[in-house]
């Protein structure tokens, strides 16, 4: 586990947070390209996957019904990230600009409740498919890896990233 969060904090870190907050140093806030973001972004599916597989100790019909539910809840998670990755970006440039102001500050707010509360909304559709394709102690266990992983990439970006003035 500790591998794979490594993994994550630092490509997620360095790819969306570090480059769009970096105002002093243009080298620095030199984007990725989308080649390098694609291939990091397999690279911690094929981890986050690997991790989940070995954590999870499913059966082979257990497998069979987990898998489908996993991609599910990847591909919402995906949709999640992806507009919190538009916000970072929004932010990022209101911050190096110093164009804050209130309106904005509140519209980001906003965002950010909308985005956790579809966090939850999703939480709350997958669980129970899950609840009826594996047994509880597994569907808690997997619950459990993916809020651990959202909470060390959340607290790393967190960490990273300034905050409002």
């Amino acid at each position: 586990m500790k591998q794979i969060t490594a993994i994550l904090v630092f490509i997620l870190g360095s790819l969306v947070a570090l480059p769009a907050f970096s105002a002093d140093n243009p080298a620095a806030a030199q984007k990725p390209t989308q080649e390098e973001v694609q291939i990091a972004l397999d690279k911690i599916k094929a981890d986050k996957k690997f991790l989940t597989s070995s954590e999870m100790q499913l059966t082979d019909a257990e497998a069979k019904a987990f898998w489908p539910l996993y991609d599910e809840y990847q591909a919402g998670l995906q949709q999640l990230n992806q507009r919190i990755q538009t916000l970072l970006t929004e932010y990022a440039g209101y911050y190096r600009n110093q164009t804050m102001n209130d309106e904005k500050a509140n519209k980001l707010l906003a965002d950010m409740m909308a985005i956790e509360k579809d966090e939850l909304a999703l939480k709350q559709t997958i669980v129970p498919k899950l609840q009826r394709a594996i047994p509880g102690v597994k569907v808690a266990r997997y619950m459990q890896i993916e809020n651990k992983m959202r909470a060390l990439v959340k607290f790393q970006l967190a960490d990273k990233i300034p905050l409002v003035r």
